[in-house]
């Protein structure tokens, strides 16, 4: 699905392609399209380590970075803090409760 996520200090947006997932504990937003579209980057205090669903470390290891942004759906916003991560062929990934 699209959604548009949009930059809180200067409410600049663009529209990605999400994925929503019932099995994710967190919000991501692949590394290459935080920097395409040159989102403020803000480093975390802490590290998050990444676990594949089998309890494996994940081949990335941690999260170090996160962005925040408003995000819109139809008519529906949201301001969210989206984790950075590679995840290659996928834009954003969104925690579905």
């Amino acid at each position: 699905m699209n959604i548009e996520i949009e930059k809180i200090d200067i409410h600049e947006g663009v529209t990605v392609k999400a994925l929503l997932n019932s099995s994710t504990t967190r919000i991501f937003i692949d590394r290459k399209i935080a920097t395409k579209y040159s989102f403020k980057l803000q480093k975390l205090k802490r590290l998050v380590v990444v676990k594949n669903i089998n309890k494996t470390n994940n081949s990335a290891r941690v999260i170090t970075y996160q962005i925040e942004v408003n995000v819109y759906y139809k008519n529906h916003i949201e301001r969210m803090r989206i984790d950075i991560y590679n995840l290659k062929k996928i834009e954003v990934i969104l925690k579905i409760l």
